[in-house]
């Protein structure tokens, strides 16, 4: 019974809403809504990744795009209602546009809609060359001088480049770019992968030799080839990297190792980039229609400059560059930081025998992996996730579904719970010293990255090594000064150090863009990643999206992909269909006005 209400409820709203789009009725539309609603888009009404807020956004872009959008064909997904806290319902449809095919799911509260996502799939009559539409691969019967499929593959990779260029440029092959590579080779769309590496899957194998995911591999499936089903949860990072070259190879892709980004600038008349690199130690010149940085959503790493620096006689490193504590038994090693990468070196030196201590300057969040996984990842990833039906891609467009505005209340209780949960695993970390938060207003790890991708540790194993004094901890203070034989720290306190590591993370992405193409560019796009929340490291104003992500900025032509593995697979989708949208000349002026004001 409860079901067929839940279906009621969002059978006769879609057809309200269907009926008053199809008729171009703005006001009619509107008034669906409550009036503390979100609409989320996903490419299909705005060409960009926006969220509305409030009936008067949703009736502005309504009133600018509804006509030239022109939604139709709306249908529930049979078996997705369901009855929702309150007694509002959830549910499933899909939908097309003048343009598009497209996916959506709604939230109903008292009738009216509280959330709405609507998202892109394909453009109609240009969808991916996949299934039905794949390619025969060989015209059977004789034919003198018959090219293979190795000769047609060596040709484009002679051409590309050199005799055509491509239309989209993709700096980074890690898996953000490979990610995009991929999507784009469906749809299509000639693109070029430039990384200065040797190897995909070289940025993973170059990391310290303890790094493993911190998030489960149900959560981390590139596009279009899931892991074997027998790998394990937490998967290595030279297996990672084993896995990005198979990919690559697998997924047909053009890639130029060894070759190294020097500059890039746009020519607004000609509508294309001019991008200079250097391919095995020889200058070439590309010339994309479209460029994207996929180098992750950080810039260079960032080295704390202290005083007396040039004076230590032992080694200096950041995080980076840091491979093995191998080398370091029983010396004096000192890690600035107290993050991710800061936790996972101290436990990586002290397993081979070092004397370690963490450096703690400023609080961080905690939170262990498992716990994380019960009450809050393995809800969509995980197998019982899949055994519930919760495929990957399920539960990549049930993420989407919530408005971030709506993510810091709904996690605030989550966290309480899991203090509750792990209370004395907190309690002994704090006995021990270490400066604990659960972000500036209690709403966790997850709001952590979105706003600043730092202050956090997923712990794995290394919490137990401070909490039991094994990895010492120096809370509270900072680097005053560096000695010939260690630091000095702000309390008047000396550390004796024959190894000091710099876990202080990475500059802003858009230093990255001031390096490359310009510093007036740099500051056109502006912040990138943070949703403007006004805390700490994520300035306002409020963007309501991750700032200049997998969607058009204020440079013509220059787009930035990034995030975690499940972030890179499902919005490299609709990065793709933007790109191959522009490709074929469709009129796709986007419609942002956060993201794009000047």
């Amino acid at each position: 019974m409860l079901q067929l209400t839940a279906e009621n409820q969002v059978q006769t709203w879609l057809a309200r809403f269907g009926a008053a789009l199809e008729a171009r009725d703005v006001a009619g539309t509107t008034a669906l809504f409550a009036q503390e609603a979100y609409w989320r888009d996903l490419v299909c009404f705005t060409w960009s990744i926006v969220t509305h807020e409030g009936r008067d956004e949703i009736q502005a872009m309504l009133a600018e795009r509804l006509g030239d959008t022109a939604p139709s064909s709306i249908a529930f997904e049979p078996g997705t209602a369901r009855e929702t806290d309150g007694g509002g319902a959830e549910a499933w449809f899909r939908f097309e546009t003048a343009l598009l095919r497209g996916r959506g799911h709604i939230r109903l509260v008292d009738g009216l809609c509280r959330t709405l996502l609507t998202s892109a799939i394909e453009l109609k009559g240009h969808e991916e060359k996949a299934g039905p539409r794949r390619p025969r691969g060989v015209e059977h019967g004789a034919e003198r001088d018959r090219p293979t499929w190795m000769d047609l593959r060596r040709r484009e990779e002679e051409a590309l480049g050199t005799t055509e260029q491509p239309y989209c440029v993709i700096i980074g092959g890690g898996q953000g770019g490979l990610a995009l590579a991929a999507r784009l080779k469906r749809l299509g769309v000639p693109a070029l992968v430039v990384d200065s590496l040797a190897r995909p899957g070289d940025a993973w194998r170059r990391r310290y030799r303890s790094l493993c995911l911190h998030d489960p591999i149900w959560a981390c499936h590139m596009p279009y080839m899931p892991f074997p089903d027998h790998w394990p949860v937490y998967i290595s990072k030279d297996r990672m990297g084993d896995w990005l070259e198979m990919y690559a190879d697998a997924m047909d892709l053009h890639i130029w190792s060894s070759t190294t980004a020097k500059g890039a600038a746009y020519d607004p008349v000609a509508q294309e980039w001019t991008v200079e690199v250097e391919r095995e130690g020889r200058p070439v010149t590309l010339r994309p229609k479209q460029l994207v940085l996929a180098t992750g959503m950080s810039g260079a790493p960032s080295v704390p400059s202290f005083p007396g620096a040039e004076d230590f006689r032992g080694e200096q490193c950041h995080s980076s560059a840091f491979r093995s504590g191998e080398a370091w038994a029983g010396k004096k090693c000192v890690v600035v930081g107290s993050n991710n990468s800061a936790h996972d070196i101290c436990a990586d030196l002290w397993e081979h025998g070092a004397e370690v201590t963490m450096l703690q300057r400023s609080t961080t969040l905690v939170a262990r992996a498992e716990t994380l996984f019960r009450f809050i990842v393995g809800k969509l990833f995980s197998e019982d996730a899949l055994a519930a039906g919760i495929t990957t891609e399920q539960a990549d467009y049930t993420a989407a579904s919530r408005p971030f505005a709506m993510l810091a209340e709904l996690h605030k209780p989550l966290y309480r719970e899991i203090r509750r949960h792990d209370a004395e695993f907190y309690a002994r970390l704090e006995k021990a010293g270490f400066m604990l938060d659960f972000g500036e207003d209690e709403s966790g790890l997850s709001l952590k990255y979105l706003r600043r991708a730092s202050g956090y540790y997923i712990d794995v194993g290394a919490s137990e090594l401070v909490a039991s004094g094994q990895i010492a901890l120096r809370s509270g203070v900072q680097v005053a000064r560096l000695l010939p034989d260690g630091l000095e720290l702000s309390d008047g306190s000396k550390l004796e150090a024959d190894l000091i590591v710099y876990a202080t993370g990475y500059d802003p992405m858009e230093s990255w863009i001031a390096q490359l193409i310009s510093p007036e560019v740099a500051e056109r796009v502006g912040h990138v990643w943070g949703l403007g929340s006004g805390t700490r490291r994520d300035p306002g104003p409020w963007a309501g999206e991750l700032r200049n992500m997998w969607k058009p900025t204020r440079q013509e032509g220059l787009w930035l992909q990034g995030g975690n593995l499940q972030q890179v697979r499902f919005y490299s989708r609709f990065l793709a269909l933007q790109l191959q949208a522009r490709m074929l000349g469709l009129d796709v002026e986007p419609r942002d006005p956060r993201g794009l004001a000047r």
